[in-house]
């Protein structure tokens, strides 16, 4: 028995609220994060080496004593970061545009007009009291 309220509990969290919904969201993002990482290592870190003439800042280091500071792969990872976010920016712009605008819905009364409706209301309950 204690088995079998375990299971029903597991099955009601399960189908509580929106968790299909959920994972198709979150299994399209990781798909979509595929689509973006592949436009920025295939079109645009490309488009950079070409004109910077590097792939990359990864040899970009200097010496502070006896440590080598790598600053290229922290600037490897802004530019990255940057890049994604750029391109992220432009999917959301074209599929704003291509969205349906939202139709507005027919604007309701006015504070003057609810405020009418409350005066009539108290006045018909006097009457009838």
């Amino acid at each position: 028995m204690k088995e079998e309220h375990v299971l029903r509990e597991f099955r009601d969290f399960l189908m509580r609220g929106n968790l299909l919904e959920i994972a198709v969201g979150l299994i399209l993002a990781l798909a979509f994060s595929q689509v973006v990482a592949a436009f920025v290592t295939g079109v645009l870190t490309p488009l950079i080496a070409a004109i910077f003439r590097q792939p990359n800042f990864a040899s970009s280091t200097f010496s502070i004593g006896d440590g080598i500071v790598r600053i290229g792969a922290f600037l490897d990872a802004v530019v990255s970061f940057v890049m994604t976010g750029w391109a992220l920016f432009l999917v959301v712009k074209v599929y704003n545009r291509l969205r349906k605008p939202v139709e507005e819905d027919a604007p309701g009364p006015t504070e003057l007009e609810l405020l009418a409706e409350i005066r009539d209301e108290l006045k018909a309950r006097r009457t009838l009291g």
